[in-house]
């Protein structure tokens, strides 16, 4: 059952064409790893997959919900991580989370907190200001603020940029948790190796579109890296359609 569907998906940003009629299907439960060269259009595609910038043309469905007309039940069910980490400078840790927890309406919602700081080892830190944070334990957060209400899809931008290998360990251990309770993963990486080691899925952003996608078990050994560099051999096609845009 898919959870993320994706259709005929264009964003225009004046004269210049980002995505081009982009489908896109993810089924309940897979972690997708969104590769692709920079300007290939994948954070504007989480972007909008996160109800954070309005498509041009096509249509987003997220676990059933419409998300042109139904984006406040989207919201609920997702987590995100972007480059900005949405958290509020002059709280500290601990109340950034109590606020999303009031904002989802979370029961419990002080054993949760304290549960998320444990789990982004930033519990001695509980009580500081996040201005005082460094740019890796601002990123701690920010997941930590993601993950808080347990939600059906979780969507990374590039999630371990700012972050020490200790703190890209932690961000793996607790990624792989999320997948293993079932949820739904879609994460944007220049990583391969990384990207290799967490996800299900490996699709190819790139001219607009999703030019190729391939499950992990038909990989073998380094096979990702070939298949990268396949996926975005230029198609004739594309690159007509580029020159009559």
């Amino acid at each position: 059952m898919a959870i993320i569907e994706v259709r005929h998906l264009t964003k225009r940003f004046g004269p210049k064409v980002v995505l081009r009629g982009l489908d896109l299907s993810v089924a309940e439960g897979e972690f997708v790893a969104l590769l692709g060269p920079n300007g290939a259009g994948k954070t504007t595609l989480l972007r909008i997959l996160a109800s954070l910038s309005k498509p041009t043309l096509g249509e987003v469905w997220i676990a059933g919900y419409r998300l042109s007309d139904q984006a406040a039940w989207v919201r609920r069910r997702l987590g995100v991580v972007s480059h900005q980490p949405l958290l509020y400078g002059d709280l500290s840790a601990e109340e950034n989370l109590r606020f999303y927890a009031r904002l989802y309406g979370l029961k419990n919602a002080e054993a949760r907190v304290r549960e998320i700081l444990n789990l982004v080892g930033l519990w001695a830190r509980r009580r500081d200001l996040v201005r005082t944070f460094s740019r890796g334990m601002q990123q701690r957060l920010a997941i930590g603020r993601a993950i808080l209400h347990d939600p059906e899809v979780l969507l990374l931008d590039e999630p371990h940029t700012g972050l020490d290998q200790e703190a890209c360990d932690m961000l793996d251990h607790l990624l792989r948790q999320v997948a293993a309770l079932g949820r739904t993963v879609v994460m944007t990486s220049h990583d391969l190796a990384r990207a290799a080691d967490l996800a299900s899925r490996f699709d190819v952003l790139s001219g607009g579109r999703i030019q190729a996608s391939a499950r992990r078990e038909d990989l073998a050994g380094d096979a990702l890296l070939t298949f990268y560099r396949q996926a975005l051999i230029p198609d004739p096609n594309v690159v007509s359609e580029r020159a009559q845009a």
